[in-house]
């Protein structure tokens, strides 16, 4: 895969995505270290069809580079879909340390979301996708992801 320098005013923010971007001490250290040393680890972004823009999976960096004014970024171009889109943005971002747990069910959801949409199945087991898979791979309880899911479920039917 090659890397792209993009425009970061030809990047967006994948609608609707789980994750706060905050300027804290966090953020400020990552600003740092990208107006020292650059981005160093490309961003990961899609293309949005009919366009020449595109829909970023990696939203800290991309907030760092535009705090460091930064005028284009380093990025793979994935060619995927929405779906695609979402798993990969939600599995790159579990690993963080300081994730909200409103965040987490909004990335749970999000996943089995794009999952179902795909009709997914395990690379390994030839299986659908089910709470025991994601829970596995997020490295948390089945009753964890269920709760969260289903806490978010009725948290969003009442802010409607």
């Amino acid at each position: 895969m090659k890397i792209t320098d993009i425009p970061i005013t030809k990047i967006h923010a994948f609608e609707g995505h789980p994750y706060k971007v905050l300027n804290n001490g966090e953020m400020d250290d990552l600003t740092g270290s990208v107006r020292e040393n650059g981005v160093l680890s490309p961003l990961i972004v899609r293309p949005l069809e009919g366009t020449d823009k595109f829909e970023v999976i990696s939203h800290r960096r991309l907030h760092a580079a535009e705090r460091a004014g930064m005028q284009s970024v380093p990025a793979f171009i994935y060619e995927i879909d929405r779906d695609e889109a979402a798993v990969l943005l939600v599995d790159s971002n579990l690993h963080r340390e300081h994730i909200l747990p409103s965040e987490k069910a909004f990335a749970y959801k999000l996943k089995m979301e794009a999952l179902t949409h795909q009709g997914k199945t395990s690379r390994q087991l030839g299986e659908k996708w089910s709470v025991t898979q994601v829970s596995e791979e997020a490295n948390e309880s089945q009753r964890q992801v269920i709760g969260i899911s289903v806490s978010l479920s009725s948290s969003l039917s009442c802010s409607r």
